[in-house]
Formats: structure tokens, C-alpha cells, sequence
């Protein structure tokens, strides 16, 4: 009868925590459903940053891809439920940033962007949050199309 109680009292815990909580596979999930019906899923980008502290720069998650030329990528960021910053996902090249869902001028985060790869390579991409802010979320890499040479 101890063990049944023990074991009650665990599950009943469990389901609970699980009702409130997203798993990163419910959050992927839903951000491969974003990207498009247009798209086929790559790969995904589970971050989790803490905030900033003072006098310090806002953390960053890099991650490191190659990509083909002569073919379009989208790029997607979806914040889980519980995350108090907004995401932000960004792709440089070697020398540069070449796009970003954020765009400074408006304050506008927007959910996805294309990428027409013009030179088959090395590519980095960043995940902050707006305002340097703690955050949780999960970037989808995406396949569009293939273009002619």
C-alpha cells in the first residue's frame, strides 16, 4: 500500500509538471509547422540563454552549417510558451551578417526569412533575444527549393 501511494504521488506530480510545460519536441514540432507546407525540415536549434548581466554582452547560441549554392533555405524561430524573451535568429557568413529576422529600424521580429545561397560554404547562425532578455526557444532550418545555375 506505501509503494502504491509513493507511485501515485509520483505520476500525479508528473502530469502535472507536464501539463505546464513544453517539451522541446512539442516546440520543434509546432516551428516545423510554421516554417510552411512549402518547406522541408533540415534541422533544429534548441536554445536556452540566460539573461544579461551587467556589463556583460548578451548571450548568444552559435551553431555552424554548410549551405549549398543555388538553393533557398528558410530560416524560422519559434519561442516556447514559458520563454520571456522574444528569439531572434540570425545568418552571417564568414565576414558579415547577410539576414536576420529582426529587423532594428521597425523593432520587428518577424517569425521566418528566406535565404538564396549564392556561394556554397561555411554560414553561421546566431540565436539571441530581443533586449538581451532570458529566453527559450528553437530555430528550424529549412529547405525551400533548388534553383537553376
Amino acid at each position: 500500500m506505501k509503494h502504491f501511494l509513493l507511485i501515485f504521488l509520483f505520476f500525479s506530480v508528473f502530469s502535472i509538471l507536464s501539463i505546464f510545460s513544453q517539451t522541446d519536441k512539442e516546440t520543434v514540432d509546432i516551428c516545423v509547422s510554421a516554417a510552411g507546407d512549402d518547406v522541408i525540415y533540415l534541422k533544429d536549434f534548441i536554445v536556452e540563454l540566460p539573461g544579461v548581466t551587467e556589463n556583460n554582452r548578451p548571450p548568444i547560441a552559435k551553431n555552424s552549417v554548410i549551405l549549398r549554392k543555388n538553393t533557398t533555405y528558410r530560416f524560422t524561430i519559434c519561442n516556447k510558451k514559458n520563454s520571456e524573451g522574444e528569439g531572434i535568429i540570425q545568418l552571417f557568413d564568414t565576414r558579415r551578417m547577410i539576414a536576420s529576422s529582426y529587423n532594428p529600424k521597425t523593432g520587428k521580429i518577424y517569425q521566418s526569412f528566406n535565404f538564396q545561397c549564392t556561394m556554397t560554404g561555411p554560414y553561421t547562425i546566431f540565436i539571441s533575444f530581443k533586449d538581451g532578455k532570458k529566453g527559450s526557444a528553437v530555430g528550424i532550418l529549412s529547405y525551400v527549393k533548388k534553383s537553376k545555375p
